[in-house]
């Protein structure tokens, strides 16, 4: 027997993980003997466990020197216990409540005071008797009985002793001395986890109502609810244990959020400049509130915290100068005060805070540019009120040619925004390493984000002239050649950046390129969309029409020649395809043709690409241009459907293309078929237009000699598929023979389609050719579908109705039942099949 290792060096191997494992053992023993040692005062009987212990709580698994598992206590466990603990401090509180809502009219106001106090007193003081006793459970239930007495004392302090008091003033200075009393009781007995958050809840109303209840202005509620939510975030910080942070937490949000809104509602309803001033201070307040607190605050709320500074300080500032500015013009405001924030890379923040404000200041530019964009959109989409309308003429201006549906004037300063942001991100992506090492101290953006950077700075730049030209109402031919040129720009834009992107960079990290990509993309997204934008403001006039496509087809043909990227080059052919389809529907409406008479015409763009496909051959770019040509042939088809003859023309025509791309080998299979289905419809669709009665006199010359060369073929290949033999001779006299069948009311040519369809099937399961046997089948069955369906209809108007159901169900049962072997059988017809040729 072979060993692999050898023995003699697999042995070699085994005694050095013996001994390995001997050295570990002894260096575990030693480290146990100390710990026993070690142990020895505590523990007298330890030094007994001198070897691996076996059973006395050690279980399989446990690590040697471990200590042994603690046995399961002989109480009650600990959730049954604050089961009954809760349940009794619910009962004494229904009870309490029951006491003071139901029988406080019965005794006296002595003897009501006498009770309640006594019984809040006993309330208040067992907790520091059990816990001496070290019974927290039950210490923390009492606790919670008096949390409730506490409330029932307020509320019968305000029904007996105050009843003309104000509600609201009355539970505001209630919730004062509430909060005091529990802040108090929850210090002393600091081992009490209720009595504090207890405390925290209370001090969240009296402020708040008090300025209720006094009537105080919006403003004033604002102020409450700041300093409300400033001392929830001093409590949050610095306040003792889980239960009371995460209470003032909530309250800060709460509290803190209405704050800002209060501000913010204020600010934004101001009617001057003066009237947002106060407002603005409440908001700036939040401000230094907020980044004060994102000072001592952990990393993700240090960063929350800045984010709300940032925010609030945009929203106080930009409140001001928004109200002295006119109406339009109120974004920018707040854009530029956004903008400011970015100032914070030189101030001495912590990271995360600064991190925060620049989150902040990204927030302002994203608002702004949300309101800035529709109007954008409604100037790429707005000319496709044209294609109603083509040719009717120029219009006025480029606002006429986009309708009326936007109020221009309230988007003078898209534009605006637009630029600056655009002018900024541009000149971020410009001196990239500058703008890394100013904002080292917050972030490290990498490569991704200059690509980013030069994306929005192009796509922005874009939207603003577009948006500029609409909003200032250029002329029309202005518009288009504008639009025009920033196509070609885009282009250019596109074409340069693919080709420093295709190639590394100098260093070799490929940082640059990957900027320059990203820049490419959206150039050339943005070019095909401005084509797109440019070909329907077009459609207003003959002349630019032919202009501006004529020059979309010469750009990005162009622009597919010049670069080398694969993708962009694709791009660019496959929109220089469409144009020149576009472009030949407009010849064609020049001369006054009816779409019918228009269809063979758009067949010159198919066969210009099939003649570039056989040019470019297995590039790349073949597939997509030749795929893009036979999706303008298949609209040339839909154009010829309402006229046979010119449909007949078509399909032929396309025929011929496919059969052109056939001669390829690439695209023998697909086009090859194809050319087929073509070739027997155009002569099913002529047929029919020629109201031919007796087509197999027109077929079966066809038939015959396709089935000679099918013949020749297989003696030449035998492995050659019957398909591609005899499918389309069949196909050619059976399919038309059997479409007239059905519409024929004689039964000679049913009778003798049938007997000649089940010839075929009998030869091709005697010959085991797969053509012959489904397309035999396939129209002997529905052959004798078209004879039988009068007797079936007899048949089943005869029938009770309830026995077609019936039959049903039992076909269903029985398909079920033999399931298995239904598939199985399946499975053995599909291999049958499959074997065939």
């Amino acid at each position: 027997m072979e060993h692999v290792p050898p023995p003699a060096e697999e042995l070699a191997l085994l005694d050095r993980e013996l001994a390995q494992l001997d050295a570990r053992r002894a260096q575990l023993l030693t480290r146990r003997a100390w710990l026993v040692s070690a142990l020895q005062p505590q523990a007298p009987n330890a030094a007994r466990w001198s070897t691996p212990p076996v059973g006395h709580g050690w279980a399989p698994g446990q690590p040697w020197g471990s200590a042994p598992r603690a046995a399961k206590p002989s109480g009650p466990p600990r959730s049954a216990q604050n089961v009954l603990l809760t349940l009794g401090g619910l009962l004494l509180t229904v009870a309490a409540v029951a006491f003071t809502l139901v029988s406080w009219g019965s005794m006296g106001i002595g003897g009501r005071s006498a009770v309640l106090a006594l019984v809040t007193l006993a309330a208040l003081a067992a907790p520091v008797v059990l816990l001496r006793r070290k019974l927290a459970a039950t210490a923390e239930a009492l606790a919670a009985l008096a949390l409730v007495l506490t409330l029932l004392d307020a509320y019968a302090v305000h029904a007996v002793a105050a009843p003309d008091a104000d509600g609201l003033t009355f539970t505001a200075v209630a919730s004062a001395v509430l909060a005091a009393l529990w802040t108090a009781y929850g210090l002393a007995l600091g081992k009490l986890h209720l009595p504090l958050p207890a405390a925290v809840f209370f001090v969240q109303w009296p402020l708040l109502l008090g300025a209720w209840a006094a009537g105080a202005p919006a403003i004033v509620v604002g102020w409450a609810l700041l300093a409300t939510a400033v001392l929830d975030g001093a409590i949050a910080l610095w306040g003792k244990g889980p239960g009371v942070r995460v209470t003032a937490g909530i309250g800060l949000a709460v509290m803190g959020s209405a704050a800002l809104l209060t501000g913010l509602g204020e600010s934004l309803t101001a009617d001057g400049p003066l009237g947002a001033v106060l407002p603005g201070a409440l908001l700036l307040t939040a401000a230094v509130a907020a980044l004060a607190g994102a000072w001592r605050a952990p990393n993700g709320y240090a960063q929350l915290g800045g984010v709300v500074a940032g925010l609030a300080a945009a929203a106080a500032v930009g409140g001001v100068l928004r109200a002295a500015a006119p109406g339009t013009w109120h974004v920018p405001v707040y854009l530029l005060c956004g903008l400011a924030l970015l100032s914070v890379v030189r101030a001495p923040l912590p990271r995360s805070a600064g991190r925060g404000v620049l989150a902040a200041a990204g927030a302002v530019v994203a608002g702004a540019l949300v309101w800035a964009l529709p109007p954008v959109a409604a100037v790429l989409l707005g000319p496709v009120e044209l294609v109603a309308e083509v040719w009717a003429g120029a219009p006025d201006g480029f606002r006429g040619a986009l309708g009326e549906s936007m109020r221009w004037s309230e988007s003078a300063a898209a534009p605006v925004v637009l630029a600056v942001v655009a002018g900024l991100l541009g000149a971020a992506y410009r001196w990239w390493p500058s703008l890394v090492r100013v904002a080292a101290p917050l972030v490290s953006p990498g490569a991704a984000a200059r690509g980013a950077a030069g994306a929005g700075a192009l796509a922005l730049g874009w939207g603003a002239l577009l948006l500029a030209a609409a909003t200032l109402g250029v002329p029309y031919p202005v518009a288009v050649a504008l639009e025009m040129v920033l196509v070609a720009g885009l282009l250019l834009v596109a074409v340069r950046g693919a080709e420093r992107g295709t190639g590394a960079s100098a260093d070799g990290t490929g940082s640059a390129a990957g900027g320059r990509s990203a820049v490419a993309v959206t150039a050339l997204v943005a070019a095909v969309g401005g084509a797109v934008s440019v070909g329907l403001l077009s459609l207003a006039a003959e002349a630019a029409t032919y202009a501006v496509f004529g020059a979309l087809v010469v750009l990005f043909a162009g622009a597919a020649l010049r670069t080398r990227a694969v993708v962009e080059q694709a791009v660019c052919a496959v929109a220089a395809v469409v144009w020149g389809t576009v472009l030949t529907g407009c010849a064609a409406r020049s001369l006054e043709l009816a779409p019918h008479e228009a269809a063979p015409l758009l067949l010159l763009v198919p066969a210009v690409t099939v003649l570039l496909g056989a040019r470019l051959r297995l590039h790349p770019v073949a597939l997509p241009v030749e795929l893009t040509g036979a999706l303008g042939a298949l609209v040339a088809v839909g154009l010829a459907v309402p006229d046979a003859l010119f449909l007949a023309l078509v399909l032929a025509l396309c025929g011929v293309l496919a059969a052109g791309a056939a001669v390829r080998p690439e695209r023998r299979p697909a086009a090859g078929y194809v050319a087929a289905v073509l070739f027997v419809a155009a002569t099913w669709v002529r047929l029919a237009a020629s109201e031919v009665s007796a087509p197999e006199a027109y077929t079966l010359p066809v038939t015959v000699p396709a089935l000679v060369v099918g013949v020749l073929r297989r003696r030449k290949d035998p492995e050659a598929s019957s398909w591609t033999a005899y499918g389309p001779g069949l196909a050619a006299t059976l399919l038309p023979s059997l479409a007239v069948a059905w519409t024929d009311p004689d039964w000679l040519r049913p009778l003798l389609l049938g007997v000649a369809a089940l010839v075929i099937t009998l030869l091709g399961a005697k010959y085991r050719l797969q053509a012959l046997l489904l397309l035999g089948g396939a129209v002997l069955a529905l052959d004798t579908l078209h004879e039988l369906a009068p007797y079936v209809v007899q048949v089943a108007g005869a029938l009770p109705r309830w026995l077609p159901p019936a039959l049903a169900g039992l076909l269903l049962l029985a398909v079920g039942a033999t399931y298995e072997q239904r598939l199985r059988d399946a499975r053995k017809l599909k291999d049958l099949l499959g074997r065939m040729r």
